[in-house]
């Protein structure tokens, strides 16, 4: 009887939540090793923006171009952000007197003088902010073509660089100012991350609002291209409806890949790095590894409708 009791404990075990998640982890992990991915050698920009705060904006930006890195791809992170969080989270020094983004949108400095590479990888590069882009706000009201000036940088860059760069993630305020219609005129895709959470779909319709303006006075090639869920709690049945209620209203855009809520996550840019960089084997990880590869598979098939 002891033998039995025995042997139903560990198929409990074996059973357990945790054990079913460390076996799906490492499957996950099984699957991303065996993944074959081809870039297209085209340059694909995105603005990824949600004026909603605290959707995890920012942590998708850094931990995506971490991820798209690692697969080989060169990643330029443009931080249009004041509080400059990106830039910290990739380990890219960004005090006052460093040369910046606002250098490039107020000084009409060339992009590639400010531009620095990631210590996490030679792939991941960073165009940074400093506390002097809280101004730029202000200064861009009375600037020439002051909607265009990240637009113009940008393209001068790709013009001198042409095809060293396979995607470039504007990280913007959470704000529909001077700084996200400037980062919106100089991409051709809009990458949404959504949270998992109630409201979800708060200011969304205002945000896409934007993008119609933008598209119709600024932009027409702005495109609303790529959704990600973020902040996934599988516990509860909120964040399930809410994935289900944004797959019915944008089923082409929305990734498979979901992000989980996570502490590694969270905990990662304190020290500088991305989350693959700080703990590579978490489900945080694992995740934006399959949300780049999903990125870039998808490009892959578009491009090979296009042709």
């Amino acid at each position: 009887m002891a033998q039995h009791d025995g042997a139903t404990l560990a198929q409990d075990e074996d059973d357990s939540p945790i054990a079913r998640e460390l076996a799906d982890l490492s499957a996950r992990r099984r699957a991303l090793e065996e993944a074959e991915v081809q870039l297209t050698g085209r340059t694909r920009v995105f603005t990824v923006s949600n004026q909603k705060g605290g959707v995890g904006k920012t942590t998708t930006t850094v931990n995506l171009a971490a991820a798209l890195a690692e697969r080989g791809a060169k990643v330029l992170v443009i931080d249009l952000d004041p509080q400059g969080n990106a830039s910290t989270a990739l380990g890219v020094p960004h005090t006052a007197d460093t040369p910046s983004v606002y250098d490039v949108l107020i000084d009409e400095f060339p992009l590639a003088d400010i531009i620095q590479v990631s210590p996490e990888s030679p792939n991941l590069l960073c165009a940074p902010s400093t506390i002097h882009l809280a101004g730029a706000e202000i200064e861009l009201v009375s600037q020439v073509a002051r909607e265009h000036r990240l637009r113009v940088a940008v393209d001068d860059y790709l013009a001198a660089n042409a095809g060293e760069l396979d995607f470039i993630l504007i990280d913007c305020p959470p704000s529909l100012g001077l700084l996200t219609i400037n980062a919106f005129t100089a991409a051709s895709e809009l990458l949404i991350p959504i949270q998992c959470e109630y409201y979800a779909l708060e200011g969304l319709s205002q945000l896409l609002g934007t993008v119609r303006m933008i598209q119709k006075h600024l932009n027409p090639r702005l495109q609303l291209s790529t959704i990600m869920l973020t902040m996934y709690d599988g516990r509860t049945r909120l964040a399930q409806q809410v994935a289900d209620e944004v797959r019915a209203h944008f089923p082409t855009e929305v990734l498979d890949t979901i992000i989980p809520r996570s502490v590694r996550v969270s905990e990662a840019p304190s020290f500088g790095q991305s989350v693959l960089a700080y703990d590579g084997q978490s489900a945080g990880a694992i995740a934006y590894r399959e949300a780049a590869v999903e990125m870039i598979r998808r490009d892959s098939a578009s491009n090979e409708r296009g042709a």
